[in-house]
C-alpha cells in the first residue's frame, strides 16, 4: 500500500492508502478526487486522468510507453517531463509518498 496525495488544482490536497495492484487512477476515482475523469475507466483511450508529477518524483516512475505518450498530446497542457496518465501508473510501495497536482480542466 502507499500513500498517495492528489492536488486538486485550487490546492485541495487529498492523501489516500491506495492498494498495490491498483492504479493511481483508481486510488483518485475510488476516493472520489476532483479533477481525474477516467472516461475510458482505465484503457489509455482518453487523456482525462492526466496530472503532473510533482519533480521529485518524476524519475522514480517507470518511463511511459508510446500509448500513454500517443494519449499525452490531447491531455490539457501536456508538460514533456511531468505529465502522465495516471490509469498507466501502477501502485506498489514503491510509490509511496507519490504526490501528484492536476491540471485545471481535462479534455
Amino acid at each position: 500500500m502507499a500513500k498517495i496525495t492528489y492536488i486538486e488544482f485550487g490546492g485541495k490536497e487529498h492523501t489516500i492508502d491506495v492498494a498495490n495492484g491498483m492504479t493511481v487512477m483508481e486510488g483518485a476515482r475510488d476516493n472520489g478526487v476532483k479533477g481525474i475523469e477516467a472516461d475510458c475507466g482505465g484503457a489509455c483511450a482518453c487523456s482525462t486522468c492526466h496530472v503532473y508529477v510533482d519533480e521529485a518524483w518524476v524519475a522514480r516512475l517507470p518511463k511511459k510507453d508510446a500509448m500513454e505518450e500517443d494519449m499525452l498530446d490531447f491531455a490539457y497542457q501536456p508538460d514533456s517531463a511531468r505529465s502522465r496518465l495516471t490509469c498507466q501508473i501502477k501502485v506498489s510501495d514503491a510509490l509511496d509518498g507519490l504526490r501528484v497536482y492536476m491540471p485545471e480542466k481535462q479534455i
